[in-house]
């Protein structure tokens, strides 16, 4: 049997512990989100540029001072934020309990993945246009390609996450991998998925080996 000292076991533990970290990434609440191309803000905010109010974790983007409101067929939205940059295709993200107040039915799609969208009408002070932008986002993480490689995962990869920590621990399955060259590791999940998991500001997620 081997004596380790205290100090040997606390080295230990501390390497232990630092692998852990290094396994795991933290939970991104999404909430209700709108992007836009330049065409569709000019309209919106004519004579306005686009005024970040706070950067987000993903470098480059931000939460702007403009809102806008949602309007479907049951009802609206208002102080909709929405994130830069400008963007070459317009995108509602919304969640499910969103869309029921609206009374709209968005598919689950990954950002960007628009073919089949849904009509919504956005509407500001200066004026409204209805687009085929809104969608129900997928969960995914956004991770660089050291990530990919330090976590052995490929591109393309379905994987999915536990979440250890919390009163509601479970697994979140058919998570996609979003990868990028300047990507900060995190997991995306929009307030639905956040609420039903008890997801807080610090909640940690890790990838289930199988």
């Amino acid at each position: 049997m081997n004596n380790y000292s205290i100090e040997e076991i606390r080295k230990i533990v501390r390497e232990v512990l630092l692998e852990m970290q290094a396994e795991t990434f933290s939970i991104g609440i999404s909430n209700r989100h709108i992007h836009l191309t330049e065409e569709h803000f000019s309209i919106l905010f004519p004579n306005e540029s686009i005024e970040p109010l706070k950067p987000l974790k993903q470098p480059g983007e931000f939460a702007s001072k403009q809102t806008v409101t949602l309007v479907g067929p049951k009802g609206e939205i208002k102080k909709v934020r929405i994130l830069g940059p400008l963007r070459k295709r317009s995108q509602v993200e919304i969640s499910k309990t969103d869309a029921r107040n609206l009374g709209v039915q968005p598919p689950i799609r990954l950002s960007g993945h628009l073919d089949d969208a849904i009509e919504i009408t956005i509407r500001s002070d200066a004026a409204e246009l209805t687009i085929p932008a809104a969608i129900i986002a997928k969960r995914h993480i956004h991770l660089n390609y050291q990530d990919m490689e330090r976590l052995n995962l490929k591109e393309g990869q379905v994987v999915s996450v536990e979440i250890f920590e919390g009163a509601r621990r479970g697994i979140f399955n058919d998570v996609e991998l979003r990868p990028g060259e300047n990507f900060v590791l995190e997991m995306h999940v929009d307030t639905d998925e956040a609420n039903g998991a008890d997801i807080q500001p610090n909640t940690r997620g890790r990838i289930i080996r199988e």
